[in-house]
């Protein structure tokens, strides 16, 4: 009988068996064997079976050999299994075996087998030679009592003889037993091997989940880096320029001075208000998750003005008609925006200008900023630069970034908007 399995091996096993369960088995084979002699002793007082002359001696070894021997079974299922029913057929045939405990051991020893056997092939053909051995000595047993009557004829009379009934008895008995036996220790192997896979199961998922937890926790500590330099590295190195400017024309200048001062007033509680929200977004996750955020495509005008007013003239330019974009897309992009232009204003030189371009087609909303500035030839991608491309593949787009033919550095991210491209976009 094939035993159903999930595997795409058959090299399962049963774990090895311990202390404990060589101490149940032990038990077991004591209590059998007891049993076992009690049978002996009350079949010959009720005289149910009679064993020949000089026989006792022989019914206490062959209850040993069909008992005893189960201490192992779990162990040595295939050994344990040939030697109780080769003893149970000899002792049976020879008259000197009881036969009550001695087919409960059977039933046990042949269940084990099926039950235990780590060889399933084994298993199978260890347990089939048993089968044809118990059918070859029921034949021989029927035969001989057939050929060999005893002084009462009756029993042998007609064509259904008290006989006949009696070995009938005996084939559908150890059919019973024998067929159930191999049904339930097959069962039995296919549990064992169910409650093993619902184990490597458990365990893979709590291990995809302890992944899952490390890796969500790794993806807010970038979320969290990323945000913190977008707005650290925007207004604090514009509140930096600003300062320096109106150092530089405070004493010739003081009314200059004092509006470049009002503007980094302006970008610092800016600053201040953006690390408020990212910080009650850490504190409460679900505190006003629906609630609109300020950075959004509208803003970008306002942002290329505050550029322009910190000293990197900018020009703002929308191509095509405003269409709907995702939140999370609106956001990625103003702050690649607002990225591009910090990294073209501290790097570009004092006379660097830039472009912020705003396209919409039918399926996809593209933006380039650009810019003047001189271009380092070694330099290689930081932080900031690290964080756009987050964010366009957080929004299911792509980035390109690099010196422009003509000079100056050019940044330009799209974003499809059909909606098998903001599948990732939505799980972000």
């Amino acid at each position: 009988m094939p035993v159903p399995t999930s595997r795409p091996d058959a090299a399962w096993s049963r774990p090895p068996i311990g202390p404990r369960e060589l101490r149940l088995d032990a038990g077991l084979a004591g209590a059998l064997f007891i049993a076992s002699l009690l049978s002996v002793a009350l079949s010959a007082v009720a005289q149910v079976f009679t064993f020949q002359d000089g026989a006792d001696v022989w019914a206490v070894v062959f209850s040993a050999l069909t008992t005893l021997p189960l201490a192992l079974r779990r162990r040595l299922p295939i050994t344990v299994a040939l030697i109780v029913c080769t003893s149970y057929f000899v002792g049976a045939t020879v008259e000197s075996m009881e036969l009550y405990v001695s087919q409960v051991t059977m039933f046990i020893a042949f269940y084990t087998v099926g039950a235990w056997c780590a060889d399933r092939r084994r298993a199978v053909w260890s347990r089939s030679l048993i089968i044809v051995g118990m059918l070859v000595w029921l034949i021989v047993s029927t035969y001989l009592g057939a050929v060999e009557p005893t002084g009462d004829a009756e029993q042998y009379a007609g064509a259904f003889s008290p006989y006949l009934a009696f070995m009938l008895i005996q084939w559908v008995i150890n059919a019973a037993y024998f067929g159930g036996a191999y049904y339930m220790g097959d069962r039995a192997y296919a549990a064992a091997l169910a409650r093993d896979d619902l184990r490597r199961r458990t365990r893979e998922l709590e291990e995809e989940r302890e992944t899952s937890a490390a890796q969500a926790v790794e993806l807010d500590r970038i979320r969290i880096a990323r945000e913190l330099h977008d707005v650290v590295a925007h207004h604090v190195s514009a509140m930096g320029v600003q300062a320096g400017a109106a150092r530089t024309v405070l004493e010739r200048d003081p009314d200059s001075a004092k509006g470049i001062l009002e503007s980094v007033e302006r970008s610092a509680r800016a600053a201040i208000s953006e690390l408020h929200q990212l910080l009650s977004t850490l504190r409460d996750p679900g505190q006003d998750a629906d609630a609109p955020s300020t950075l959004r495509l509208d803003a970008l005008e306002t942002l290329a003005r505050q550029t322009t007013a910190i000293g990197t003239p900018t020009t703002f330019t929308v191509i095509g008609e405003p269409i709907d974009v995702p939140e999370v897309a609106n956001v990625n992009l103003y702050r690649i925006a607002q990225e591009a232009l910090t990294n073209a204003r501290r790097h570009g030189g004092p006379d660097v200008s830039a472009d912020v371009r705003l396209r919409y087609t039918p399926d996809a909303v593209e933006l380039e900023i650009a810019n003047s500035g001189r271009v380092r030839a070694s330099a290689r991608p930081g932080v900031g630069q690290l964080g756009m491309r987050e964010r366009a593949t957080a929004s299911g787009g792509s980035l390109e970034f690099g010196p422009r033919e003509r000079g100056g550095y050019l940044v330009r991210v799209r974003i499809p908007l059909r909606s098998e491209a903001l599948v990732g976009e939505a799980v972000s």
